[in-house]
């Protein structure tokens, strides 16, 4: 079973990034469990969403300790920094947190400056897109072009597909594994 959990700040989009990893992983016929989180106020207060990926039962939403932790701001990291496993991927907006922010020894840290990026590419809203394409590129969890193409898929049934969203996808995975 994988755990995940994507947070920040209401309004970033790390609810959306966690419903395009839960639809990948049920469209792969996983079972799958997706848990949001948010204050009243939406924008501008912590959001997260808790998932969930396995072949087996799923007992709980809730992660205890996630193998990867995607977030969005430092508030973000200070709640679940802890909760990560040791050896775990903690991929980080750097364009929002502490050039001098000390993180744990024991875990695999990808800084990516996804909203400076997403400026440059002019897509404001991708930041989020940007970070997915990080973790696929940070973390084994899946191919990354399984997760482009699950992202496709998913914005698709929406009716929203968007081509800026595979430059930005793309643009985070190059982030990532250049830290490789």
């Amino acid at each position: 079973m994988i755990e995940i959990i994507c947070s920040g700040i209401g309004g970033q989009g790390v609810l959306v990034a966690g419903m395009v990893l839960a639809d990948i992983a049920m469209e792969d016929g996983k079972n799958v469990s997706w848990y949001p989180s948010y204050g009243f106020e939406m924008r501008g207060g912590a959001a997260n969403c808790e998932v969930k990926i396995g072949d087996e039962d799923l007992m709980s939403p809730y992660c205890l300790e996630p193998d990867i932790l995607l977030t969005m701001s430092e508030s973000a990291i200070d709640t679940f920094e802890e909760r990560l496993k040791p050896g775990g991927v903690l991929l980080v907006n750097s364009s929002l947190v502490s050039k001098d922010r000390k993180y744990r020894d024991d875990i695999k840290v990808f800084k990516v400056p996804a909203t400076e990026i997403a400026n440059e590419l002019d897509n404001h809203r991708g930041t989020n897109i940007i970070m997915l394409g990080a973790l696929a590129g940070a973390s084994d969890l899946y191919d990354e072009d399984h997760v482009r193409a699950g992202m496709e898929h998913y914005f698709g049934k929406k009716g929203k597909n968007n081509p800026k969203n595979v430059e930005a996808f793309n643009a985070g995975v190059e982030a990532a594994q250049a830290q490789k």
